[in-house]
């Protein structure tokens, strides 16, 4: 099998506690994959001394390679310092999605009807983010304005995705922006679902306005669904998914650049959670959604080395939950390594057998 280069992306605090545990799940004497490994370290201090450059690396070696994995970092507040390296890793391999994925975590109460998995595929820059914001006049009479956009090609690529995404998951394409009330700045998303949907006959079609969207989400029927969304949206509809299915800490997150027929062209997988600053250097913090995040990444070495190795960590973390091995968070006294080697164990012996009866 050739051989596949992942670029790691170093962070802080919990965050890159968490990076580590997931690297060692994805070592090659456990998976069986090949890999090799480049670090680039993004962590505050590194970003603040090379005034970011490292993070312009950082993403032209995964433009060139193809594959990433980032721990969470810290984005400072103060104006004029170094901000958060998201906005310039998405831009610099053109991100197009992000795609997160709630699902049920075993041992884990979601809400009532909450079983099947829900992937809510946003766009990756535009819309609210990175708008010009300013004010004019003063007391009562100040207005605050901004400006947004959104392009073509980038609604096409959510739309294209959210069909790809579901009829991998079986479910239907569900929601949708509010374009009855900004038809030519929300409508552009309509427009390209609609147009992706009849393309795609054979996966199933709901269009909803957002509202709407997020009302009967509460009352979901428990099938499995893929929202496509604005970028704003997106963002507060992935934390209220993840949190239906009990807990954040269950899901991966996926930026996604795309080549000309909308395939994967570069893939960054990471945590969607912070770097937990209260749960730094004390062993105690959840893994699984770093781990999850790996074996997401592998899914896209389209191999089957690779697709097997995946499988295997996904089912071993969540048996692993099953049988009671569990960090606090889920209600168990797991430390974070424990947990980690627990997988990792798991993981072995699955490929041993599946080996055999192959």
């Amino acid at each position: 099998m050739e051989k596949k280069t992942v670029v790691v992306m170093e962070g802080d605090q919990t965050g890159q506690e968490l990076l580590e545990e997931a690297l060692r799940v994805l070592d090659p004497s456990v998976t069986g994959v090949d890999i090799e490994f480049k670090h680039f370290d993004l962590s505050l201090e590194n970003r603040r001394a090379t005034n970011n450059q490292v993070v312009h690396d950082a993403a032209a070696a995964m433009c060139q390679y193809g594959y990433g994995i980032k721990a969470a970092t810290i984005t400072p507040e103060a104006k004029g310092d170094v901000g958060s390296p998201n906005a310039i890793l998405r831009k610099g391999i053109d991100g197009t999605v992000i795609i997160r994925t709630g699902r049920r975590i075993p041992g884990v109460n979601p809400l009532p009807g909450v079983h099947a998995p829900i992937s809510v595929v946003r766009m990756a820059v535009d819309d609210a983010y990175g708008a010009k914001e300013w004010r004019e006049g003063e007391g009562l009479d100040e207005i605050a304005y901004r400006t947004e956009k959104i392009t073509r090609r980038t609604c096409r690529g959510v739309a294209e995705f959210a069909f790809i995404q579901a009829r991998k998951m079986k479910a239907k394409v569900f929601g949708g922006p509010k374009y009855t009330v900004s038809p030519v700045y929300e409508g552009m998303l309509k427009e390209e679902m609609d147009r992706a949907a009849e393309k795609n006959k054979d996966v199933r079609y709901d269009p909803q306005l957002i509202d709407a969207t997020y009302a009967l989400l509460l009352n979901t029927s428990g099938e499995p669904l893929v929202i496509p969304a604005l970028n704003r949206d997106g963002d507060c509809l992935s934390d209220l998914v993840l949190q239906m299915f009990g807990s954040i800490a269950g899901s991966e997150s996926l930026l996604i650049s795309f080549d000309e027929n909308y395939n994967p062209k570069v893939v960054m997988a990471e945590a969607p959670h912070g770097t937990a600053p209260a749960l730094y250097g004390k062993n105690v913090a959840n893994p699984m959604a770093m781990i999850l995040a790996g074996a997401a990444l592998l899914t896209y070495f389209d191999t089957d080395e690779a697709e097997r190795a995946s499988r295997a960590i996904y089912e071993s973390t969540l048996e692993a939950i099953v049988e009671g091995i569990r960090t606090a968070d889920l209600g168990g006294s797991t430390s974070t390594t424990d947990f980690t080697d627990e997988v990792i164990r798991r993981v072995k012996t699955k490929l041993e057998v599946w080996s055999a009866l192959a």
